[in-house]
């Protein structure tokens, strides 16, 4: 997380820079597409070092299963990295609208869940007990995420039902 506010910091200050040479009056990538893609690239290195993980388990020595083991570990820790990965997407903008509205409660709660979900993977084997909480924070971050970035219920009514004037697909026309 830390290093996601240094990223934050200096995208900033680059941005400006880059503002105060180029001869465009608006800033080059927003911060909001900015935090989508750090969380997302935080998310994928996240993901593939867990499946790395997971792949040199599989390998041996032993089986998964032996001595009374779970034989779910294979599919519970793909649904823990599915998680992980949104969740470092939800943490992003979270945590940059956070930083640029100056809410620091905001910012220790994006930390805090994040420790959070990390922790829970320390109860394993008993994988009802990590997925479910970590599914919970999901669902509620992403709430938050979608909020954050200017959502409401409202517009995905409007998305799903796709009566939406404005929707990139609704004024598609063929070549």
């Amino acid at each position: 997380m830390l290093y996601s506010f240094f990223t934050m910091f200096l995208s900033r200050k680059a941005n400006e820079g880059l503002l105060a040479l180029s001869q465009e009056d608006a800033m080059p990538i927003s911060l909001r597409q900015l935090a989508y893609v750090s969380g997302l690239g935080f998310g994928f290195m996240s993901g593939a070092f867990s499946v790395v993980n997971i792949l040199a388990d599989s390998v041996g020595p032993g089986a998964v299963g032996i001595h009374g083991d779970s034989q779910h570990y294979f599919i519970s820790s793909a649904f823990m990295t599915m998680a992980v990965i949104l969740l470092h997407m939800f943490w992003g903008v979270v945590f940059f609208d956070s930083c640029e509205k100056k809410r620091w409660w905001s910012v220790a709660v994006v930390v805090l869940s994040h420790l959070l979900v990390s922790c829970l993977t320390f109860l394993n084997p008993q994988y009802e007990g990590s997925l479910i909480p970590a599914y919970v924070i999901m669902f509620l971050m992403g709430s938050w995420a979608f909020s954050c970035a200017g959502g409401s219920l409202r517009n995905l009514k409007l998305c799903l039902t796709c009566k939406d004037k404005d929707f990139l697909l609704a004024n598609h026309r063929p070549r």
